[in-house]
């Protein structure tokens, strides 16, 4: 999966022309909000990143120090 992620996000760099670093840093966050939340993943049983650690947290607590929520962006 991360192969799979990593060769999507070089797609994105090489298809899009940025006029800042600021502008292909907003690309690059709303591509990975949009991953984590909304796509898809075969490797998760069609579910999304965020759906899959949401059942993982849920069936396994003992693993997470804090509880994954929905917001995309880092968790500081």
């Amino acid at each position: 999966m991360v192969e799979r992620f990593n060769g999507r996000i070089v797609d994105v760099l090489k298809t899009h022309r940025f006029n800042s670093r600021e502008h292909m840093e907003q690309t690059l966050l709303r591509y990975v909000a949009l991953y984590n939340h909304q796509l898809p993943q075969s490797a998760l049983k069609s579910s999304t990143p965020m759906q899959a650690m949401k059942e993982w947290h849920h069936t396994h607590p003992h693993l997470f120090h804090k509880r994954p929520y929905d917001r995309p962006g880092c968790d500081r």
